[in-house]
């Protein structure tokens, strides 16, 4: 603060102390001001001998050189650093200016041009008098009278380049006082040059900002203050708000190092405000029209670069002519006129130089400029076509949105209709199982009992088909894994295709590899649809030749390969043909939906498997299939496949409550249970139940959940809060989502195996039924009575009894009435055979073909 300077007065004082004691020691007056002559004589007052005298000074005189030439250098280079930072928009570090300076302080030491720079110093103190004032005048007169803005603004993003009522004042009382120093106006305005210097600023800065209106303070107006500190968006270090303006080339707070270093913005804050545009303004009003075309082509900014460089040529060549004239001493005056052409002649010269490397850099500036303008116009064209993507983006999540919310409205729509058709074939598919196991079904009716079956199951396998794309989009498929007899499952797999394969003329071929497990664990319902999908793509769409199923089983994986003859798929759509509702090429005349493979790869992923894919147009495809299918023991294997009918069970009556709103579902549950000795209550509701439930004190419930009012869920949280908390509850329901959405985080104790889908399996419930309550169950007696064999048929050949054979086992009509068409076709003395079997087809007795087939492959 201000009171550094009472120490520099002290200073000056001691100073003027050591120039009396060197001038009273008989020190000349022009060596006095020598600091080893000051030095010396008052260290003679110290130290008795000159020796330790001669010590000190030369000792003090080192260190104190060395510290005030590394301050001035230091000091120097935040004015340079600064300077320069704003010129050129580079910063090298403040240590690159600490160096240029030193070195200049040791160039000057050693050219011993201190004399002249004493002449220089004079010169510049008149700059450096009228730069104060200017500064003194602009905050004691121009802030209270109003003529500038009331605050002081630091900020370069806020201000002019060039501000003419600082600038102009300091240039003004510069000139005349420079001049008066000169000599120019006579000895005595030499002598009040600083005087002069000190009035003309103070008085030039008022009538300035009067005649500009003070509107060169401020390019544009600062924010409002904000407290707290902000992060700088380009070099993102925190800075108090006095420290950061509003960038909107960068759209964000930028600090003021940033600013003044950023080269690419070109001031789009204050386009007004940049030199180049005050200057070009300037001549405009100056100039006649007719020369603003030369100054846009570059004139204007060669003439402002000379007009700094020629008076700085001509004040370092004045210097050097100055320093020229004292070394020459007594015979200066004779030399001088020859020096002063010689040294006007190398100031042209160097003027010339400077020309040409002034107009080079202004080239060099345009063709800057247009390489900035085309990235800018770059730029500005990427940021559009962001903004394109962006609102293309937007469009895109928009519609994905809408598709989504669809896509859940589908499925929510899939749900309901699965509900709505689950409940009656609840009642198909259970009578069809109770009649299947009575034993007073006569023989010719079983057939159409079990075709009754089968087609309930296989519009089950839609439902369940519709259902399984509704899980996959909702993240909720659940494998049903439990014990199949391997080989009976591929059977059923052959006979399915091999006949479809014949028919479109096509060589079917089963090979399995080694020896196959007889059981294994596995999701029977996933597994058969990924390879009714792969076949039944293969039959599609090989048009001739073959098709093989190769299996192979090896450390409890088992792996299936799906080979066909057909025209391959490129490499291009190998990619994408497992993608949804991507189909090939070659299925462009084909039905379908394109979920086939898509589906298939991910249940393979989901039972710990893959789905790949070899192919080679024109050569055929190569579908392999690998999945973990755990080989289960034969005991173990007979307690999780499907029991034969009980036909009751012994011990104590067993109690069990029916909950459903559905009265044909109760119904068919009572049809079930009742005969098997079961004793039976039925609830129509949730408060229905739980006012049964005191009086019946059931040892097991069966719940459904879409009940109106009180749904199943809130009746069983009831149950369990109501003293029953170890009661055994059945889920018996057709919503299919209910299963992977509540079944294992309900904490009801009710997990996934206690959850069955309408249409109830009635193998698996009673199965469950009897693990839960362990129950002794009875077995019944359900062998076929003998077959009568019709006598002196002639049987087909064993390969023709083979394939009728499978056809009869999975209860196909349609193959059985086609294979006796084949084999009548071939042979017209098989004619009785096939009007037998075709007979017992049409009336739907296939139970009695299979033991006449028998019959026919021991003959």
């Amino acid at each position: 603060g201000p009171g550094w300077v009472v120490l520099g007065v002290v200073k000056m004082l001691g100073g003027a102390l050591l120039a009396y004691l060197a001038i009273s020691n008989s020190v000349p007056a022009e060596r006095a001001v020598d600091p080893n002559q000051m030095y010396l004589a008052a260290y003679e007052y110290v130290f008795p001998d000159l020796h330790w005298a001669v010590a000190a000074t030369a000792l003090f005189v080192v260190v104190s050189q060395l510290k005030i030439n590394v301050t001035n250098a230091y000091a120097g280079s935040l004015a340079w650093s600064n300077f320069f930072a704003r010129l050129t928009h580079s910063h090298p570090g403040r240590v690159v200016w600490v160096v240029f300076n030193t070195l200049i302080a040791l160039v000057l030491m050693e050219l011993d041009v201190f004399q002249a720079l004493g002449q220089v110093l004079g010169l510049y103190a008149n700059v450096a008098i009228a730069w104060m004032m200017a500064v003194v005048a602009d905050l004691v007169i121009n802030k209270p009278l109003g003529l500038s803005p009331p605050g002081i603004e630091f900020k370069r993003a806020h201000l002019y380049d060039v501000n003419p009522v600082g600038v102009g004042a300091m240039g003004i009382a510069s000139v005349l006082s420079v001049l008066a120093w000169l000599g120019l106006f006579g000895a005595d305005a030499q002598a009040f040059s600083a005087l002069i210097a000190l009035v003309t600023a103070f008085v030039s800065a008022p009538l300035i900002a009067w005649a500009t209106g003070g509107r060169y303070y401020l390019a544009r107006q600062p924010g409002p203050a904000v407290a707290g500190t902000r992060r700088c968006v380009i070099c993102e270090r925190d800075y108090e708000s006095d420290d950061l303006a509003r960038c909107p080339a960068y759209q964000g707070d930028i600090c003021s190092l940033c600013c003044s270093l950023d080269a690419r913005c070109n001031d789009v804050c204050k386009p007004q405000a940049r030199l180049s545009a005050q200057w070009s303004a300037a001549l405009r009003r100056v100039l006649p029209a007719s020369a603003t075309p030369f100054l846009e082509s570059g004139l204007g900014h060669y003439l402002l670069l000379m007009g700094f460089i020629a008076p700085g040529l001509a004040l370092l060549v004045w210097l050097l002519y100055h320093l020229g004239l004292n070394l020459l001493d007594d015979s200066a005056e004779a030399f001088a006129p020859a020096l002063q052409l010689a040294f006007l002649k190398g100031y042209a010269a160097l003027l010339l130089l400077a020309g040409l490397v002034v107009w080079w850099l202004v080239l060099t500036h345009k063709s800057r400029l247009v390489a900035q303008e085309e990235s800018n116009r770059q730029t500005h064209l990427l940021m559009r076509e962001i903004e394109s993507h962006r609102r293309t983006d937007e469009q895109l999540q928009r519609a994905k949105q809408a598709a989504e919310l669809a896509n859940q409205a589908k499925s929510r729509y899939i749900t309901a209709i699965s509900h709505e058709l689950r409940t009656p074939l609840n009642s198909i598919l259970g009578y069809a199982q109770i009649l299947d196991g009575d034993d007073s079904i006569p023989p010719h009716r079983r057939q159409a009992i079990n075709v009754i079956r089968r087609s309930g199951d296989h519009l089950l396998s839609v439902i369940e088909g519709t259902l399984d794309i509704a899980r996959i989009e909702g993240g909720k498929l659940a494998l049903d894994v439990k014990a199949l007899d391997f080989r009976d499952f591929l059977q059923q797999i052959v006979g399915m295709f091999e006949l479809q394969a014949r028919n479109k003329g096509l060589a079917f071929r089963y090979e399995p590899c080694g020896e196959l497990p007889a059981f294994v664990r596995a999701d029977e319902k996933r597994m058969r649809q990924i390879l009714i999908n792969l076949l039944g793509n293969a039959v599609k769409f090989t048009a001739r030749g073959h098709i093989a199923l190769r299996v192979a089983y090896r450390m409890e994986m088992a792996t299936f390969e799906v080979e066909d003859s057909g025209p391959g798929i490129s490499w291009e759509e190998v990619e994408r043909i497992f993608d949804p509702f991507s189909r090939g090429s070659s299925a462009q005349g084909a039905g379908g939906a394109g979920l086939g493979l898509t589906i298939s790869r991910m249940f393979a992923d989901v039972m710990g498997g893959e789905l790949t894919l070899r192919s080679e147009p024109g050569a055929g495809s190569t579908f392999r299939v690998r999945l973990f299918l755990p080989q289960v023991q034969g005991a173990a294997a007979a307690r999780e496949l499907p029991r034969r009918h009980p036909a009751g069970y012994q011990g104590a009556r067993r109690r069990i409550l029916i909950v459903d709103n559905e009265r044909v579902d109760r119904e068919f549950l009572i049809t079930l249970l009742e005969p098997l000795g079961f004793v039976l209550a039925q609830a129509a509701s949730g408060p229905e139940c739980l006012a049964l439930l005191a009086d019946f004190d059931p040892d097991l419930v069966f719940m459904d959940l879409a009940m109106p009012g009180m749904d199943g869920w809130e009746t069983v949280r009831r149950i369990r809060a109501g003293g029953h908390p170890d009661l055994p509850v059945a889920i018996i329901s057709a919503n299919a989502y209910e299963r992977g959405i509540h079944s294992d985080d309900n904490g009801l104790g009710i997990g996934a195996g206690d959850f069955f889908l309408k249409p109830v399996q009635v193998a698996e419930l009673l199965e469950w039924t009897g693990r839960r309550l362990a129950l002794d169950w009875l077995e019944a007696d359900q062998a076929p009575p003998p077959p009568v064999l019709p006598e002196g048929l002639v049987y087909p050949p064993a390969e023709r009894l083979a394939a009728l054979g499978r056809q009869v086992e999975l209860g196909y009509v349609k193959g059985i009435l086609a294979c006796l068409d084949e084999i009548e076709a071939a042979d017209p003395a098989h004619a009785r055979f096939v009007a037998e079997v075709r007979g017992l087809t049409r009336n739907f007795r296939l139970e009695a073909i299979t033991p006449l087939l028998e019959k026919a492959a021991h003959a």
